[in-house]
């Protein structure tokens, strides 16, 4: 059984709908799939796949200590796939307790499926962080604008660093040089990991090396969405590099997807992109993830591949250019059949000039707001 955490560093990159719809697109190709709501307080899976509200899901769970997780697990119409649904109206939910957390861990590990997903809170929550790590691969999904790019930094550096913290014994030196760095919180914000790991090395090298074993393991994939043009994969690539210089992670490129408001009307039917237009450029790209994670070998292998990492971002250069030139050719047939006229094509294009202006004043006040970070002496 493999766990597929998906997480982002902010909301509104689509990550809900990747889970969803790649949970789908696993059944399909015949792997038995569960898909769980953890996007506690806010979970939306169930409208996502067109689902009615279950009486039971997450909360049920937590609520009833002599429960098994497999009691909450609600059957659906699609192929292979079962989902266990989130509970928004628990009060306190979105802040469970660690014996609760844990019991949930234990609980997901015994489960019986192929694929179980996850479908994880946005954000860098410690919560939110364990479900991650309940993995050695699990996906990042981020979008080409600059917050999105830099949260989803961000939220694999606060992964690190909980790797970093669960690596030393209690009471050793490093590990009390770490707690008295969480209780600074000036510290952590110009936190640079890779001195930090030079003063920890020096003090504990067992735990240390505990440290590099953990990290050798720890494998994220990048899920690029909501592209515009085949350039915007270059900012997987410098999510990429900055991982690699800052915080040791070799990332490998699970795939992008292009922007398309086709998914708004599918999400309005209640149905699956894949399910509602599987034909579609955006449907073939989650096709595409589905299938790389299917063909992946174990995930406890020894070592990385780094040629297949550096490879994989090459890779999605190629399919940014061919599902741009795809997109185009969607377009173009509507336009030849009627269903989209002249008039709605203006209107689109006006409407992403206006989205685009409006993340280019978010840009600059983010680089003022940086230059003047940098000039004070914070890093990042």
């Amino acid at each position: 059984m493999r766990i597929l955490p998906i997480a982002s560093g902010k909301g509104g990159v689509g990550k809900s709908l990747l889970a969803s719809n790649i949970s789908l697109a696993l059944g399909q190709a015949g792997q038995r799939v569960i898909l769980i709501d953890l996007d506690l307080g806010a979970s939306n899976i169930h409208q996502v796949l067109g689902l009615a509200r279950a009486n039971k899901g997450i909360g049920t769970f937590l609520a009833d200590k002599n429960a098994e997780l497999e009691s909450v697990i609600m059957d659906t119409e699609y192929e292979n796939l079962r989902v266990i649904p989130g509970d928004t109206e628990i009060p306190g939910l979105a802040n469970i307790q660690t014996p609760q957390k844990n019991r949930l861990l234990r609980g997901i590990r015994k489960l019986d499926a192929d694929f179980v997903v996850l479908d994880l809170g946005a954000g860098s929550s410690f919560n939110t962080i364990d479900f991650f790590l309940a993995s050695h691969q699990g996906v990042v999904v981020t979008s080409p604008t600059l917050t999105s790019t830099l949260n989803a930094y961000l939220f694999l550096k606060n992964v690190i660093f909980r790797i970093i913290t669960t690596s030393f014994t209690k009471k050793s030196p490093a590990s009390l040089h770490l707690e008295a760095l969480k209780s600074d919180g000036a510290s952590l914000q110009r936190l640079y990991i890779p001195k930090l790991l030079e003063k920890l090395k020096k003090a504990d090298p067992k735990g240390y090396e505990n440290f590099e074993k953990k990290l050798e393991t720890f494998k994220p994939l990048l899920a690029l969405n909501l592209l515009d043009n085949p350039k915007d994969v270059e900012k997987g690539e410098k999510i990429q590099r900055s991982c690699k210089e800052y915080l040791g992670i070799d990332m490998e490129h699970l795939g992008v997807i292009y922007r398309d408001s086709m998914q708004d009307i599918a999400l309005r039917s209640r149905l699956p992109i894949i399910r509602y237009k599987p034909m579609a450029v955006i449907s073939q790209a989650i096709y595409r993830m589905a299938d790389k994670l299917i063909q992946k070998s174990d995930i406890d292998d020894s070592g990385l591949d780094i040629t297949s990492t550096e490879e994989s971002f090459q890779t999605a250069e190629l399919e940014a250019e061919v599902d741009f030139a795809g997109r185009l050719e969607e377009i173009q047939n509507l336009l030849r059949t009627g269903a989209l006229s002249q008039g709605d094509l203006l209107e689109t294009i006006k409407t992403q000039h206006y989205e685009i202006d409006g993340l280019r004043k978010e840009n600059f006040l983010l680089k003022s707001k940086l230059l003047k970070a940098s000039q004070e002496g914070f890093s990042i």
